[in-house]
């Protein structure tokens, strides 16, 4: 939950002071960012939220304007910006880091349009059998699955611990989200990579028509092809 800092809180300001190390306490008071919030990520996930000799959580903060404080610890990260969407983008892009995404993916998430779905796999099996099943569907053998499945809808697939992870552009995820549930649901692959298939060549139809005239499109004859109610 994105929290707005009351910087004339003092006792809540020297409470959040108290968690960050020197360099970055001296940071944020002078700053006086006016919004926090935090994510906790797998402490194995840590150590890529920081990059070598933190070049990875300087660049994010360089590119959001924003500063990252993180507790290897406890596995949290708390990041602190003057600007409420700032905020949002960051938390999906550290859940996305921390979810098995190499921060260069992860980063996509600056981009218009751009939206990270996590699927629970335990949804569709508890035990640890049924995960490393539902787990090798999504993936494939030798990665195929995931690969197939990133190809056809131009998406970003990470498949790690109980979780299965999604970057790409609104409808592009939505059409991959699909096919992982259905994937997940014990769908055949090859039913699953029709259906991609049929869905590619729609969203490429609709790409076409969104830079014609309308005119053009019937003459063209792309309106048997497409679903106007959809566009």
């Amino acid at each position: 939950m994105v929290v707005m800092i009351n910087n004339e809180d003092s006792e809540k300001s020297n409470n959040r002071e108290k968690e960050l190390n020197s360099d970055d306490k001296k940071e944020v008071k002078k700053k006086e960012y006016k919004y926090l919030d935090e994510v906790k990520v797998p402490k194995e996930r840590v150590a890529v939220i920081i990059g070598k000799s933190g070049s990875t959580k300087k660049n994010i903060e360089k590119f959001t304007n924003s500063k990252l404080v993180v507790d290897s610890k406890e596995g949290t990260v708390k990041f602190y910006s003057d600007d409420p969407i700032t905020i949002l983008q960051l938390k999906d892009i550290i859940t996305a880091i921390g979810r098995g995404f190499n921060p260069d993916i992860a980063l996509n998430l600056l981009k218009t349009d751009y939206v990270l779905e996590v699927i629970d796999i335990t949804d569709f099996g508890k035990t640890k059998k049924a995960k490393i099943r539902l787990k090798g569907r999504v993936i494939g053998e030798g990665g195929k699955a995931r690969r197939t499945v990133e190809s056809l809808t131009e998406t970003d697939i990470s498949v790690y611990g109980k979780t299965v992870s999604i970057i790409g552009e609104i409808e592009h995820v939505s059409i991959a989200k699909r096919a992982v549930l259905s994937l997940l649901s014990g769908s055949p692959h090859s039913r699953v990579y029709s259906w991609l298939e049929k869905k590619r060549k729609e969203l490429k139809y609709k790409e076409m028509v969104t830079h014609m005239d309308p005119e053009e499109v019937f003459r063209e004859g792309f309106e048997d092809k497409l679903d106007f109610d959809n566009l």
